[in-house]
């Protein structure tokens, strides 16, 4: 299936979604440095499906029209910083809001459905009513905002055609979820805004997973119950910490369990970076790209760092610079040090054979940006198969496994 990515940034998402079998025929990027990423890994043929054409500019002045009915799935995730709950929160009042060249990209191509994401943020009870807005929009994206309308009002004549009114144009069925990456395999607590749309005369029904595929009980049963977890990190009994008291009556209820009722463990910092190479400060890796330390690392209230026998904390792109807090480990014997470029890598899923090209500080503001390659990839696999289901059954054909 052919697709468009927007926004695509050190390429997280296109390459989850080039993974769940979409072709990408533009991947659209304005940053210069994330863009020399992309060009770096696609004429190296690193994990993902054939050559990009990766297009770096503005994605206000590229013209879509030329991909009209040609394009299937239109993926993308429009900057973030406006909604964020680490930034400055302009939302829709931020000239990085792009979600109307989003919309804009839907309304010229009229794909068979689309896939964007977002921070947690974008729920934020502030922003709700500008939420509500963009979710119309993409129902709607054909009914445009007229010359001096303000948003609102633009909005309630899009919550009318949705409550009711007549509409014979470009229509698309929307559902949206927040997820948490760590209940899809990332090792990372990062959650996401998804949202799914599918073109209404396709009479295609969407949904997200009923569920993840890991779980923290899991893990809590392996650590605190089996103890498998330690075992298969080949830590000794003496090493082993005591389970914090904090979690004692909720594993007391899990020792009845059996492995079998569960999903899979959340992964860990541990699972994540265990194999690595160690490096010190100043050292970096042969075997590995982009994974040195750098020096400077500290903690501070709030920002302490993550645990290494814990899903990460979500990685942060920072204003000014690398975040101190959350982008760092806290080691076992109490210190914190800054995780390397690769270990940031890991973390979000991308393959190791996928180099970052800029500065330590522009790769880990990429990785900060980044949608877990993992998570994105279940959900598009899920579309993607929605989309091909709904077709085979419409043909009457018989569907080869």
């Amino acid at each position: 299936m052919k697709s468009i990515e927007l926004f695509a940034g050190a390429g997280g998402l296109a390459i989850g979604t080039a993974r769940a079998g979409f072709d990408h025929e533009a991947v659209i990027e304005w940053d210069h440095d994330a863009c020399d990423t992309l060009r770096l890994n696609c004429h190296a043929g690193s994990g993902h499906r054939g050559e990009w054409n990766i297009v770096e500019g503005d994605v206000a002045k590229f013209d879509f029209k030329p991909y009209a009915a040609k394009i299937d799935v239109i993926t993308g995730g429009p900057p973030c910083q406006p909604f964020s709950l680490g930034g400055k929160h302009g939302g829709h009042e931020d000239e990085r809001n792009l979600f109307p060249q989003a919309i804009r990209a839907v309304r010229e191509i009229e794909p068979q459905a689309f896939l964007f994401e977002n921070v947690k943020g974008l729920l934020r009870k502030n922003f709700a009513n500008y939420y509500s807005y963009i979710i119309h929009q993409l129902r709607f994206p054909d009914v445009r905002q007229r010359g001096d309308e303000e948003w609102p009002d633009h909005l309630s004549r899009l919550e009318k055609l949705t409550t009711g009114g007549k509409h014979n144009g470009l229509k698309y069925n929307v559902v949206f979820r927040l997820l948490n990456s760590a209940d899809y395999g990332v090792p990372q607590q990062r959650w996401r805004v998804l949202i799914v749309g599918v073109r209404s005369d396709l009479n295609i029904e969407f949904s997200f997973p009923e569920r993840g595929t890991h779980e923290e009980d899991a893990l809590l049963y392996d650590k605190w119950v089996s103890g498998d977890y330690w075992e298969r990190h080949r830590v000794p009994k003496k090493e082993r910490p005591a389970m914090p008291e904090r979690l004692r009556k909720r594993v007391g209820g899990l020792a009845s369990w059996m492995p079998w009722m569960m999903l899979q463990p959340w992964r860990t910092v541990r699972d994540a970076i265990a194999d690595m190479p160690r490096i010190s400060a100043g050292q970096s890796s042969s075997k590995l790209s982009n994974h040195f330390l750098n020096p400077g690392a500290r903690s501070y209230a709030g920002h302490t760092g993550s645990g290494y026998d814990e899903p990460a904390k979500a990685l942060k792109a920072g204003d000014h610079g690398v975040p101190g807090g959350e982008n760092t480990l806290r080691q076992l014997d109490g210190t914190v040090r800054y995780f390397s470029v690769r270990e940031c890598a890991r973390l979000q899923t991308f393959p190791d054979e996928w180099s970052f090209a800029s500065s330590w500080t522009e790769s880990m503001r990429q990785l900060g940006n980044a949608v877990p390659v993992r998570l994105a990839e279940t959900i598009a696999t899920r579309l993607r198969q929605t989309i091909v289901a709904a077709k085979v059954a419409k043909s009457g054909a018989v569907a080869i496994r």
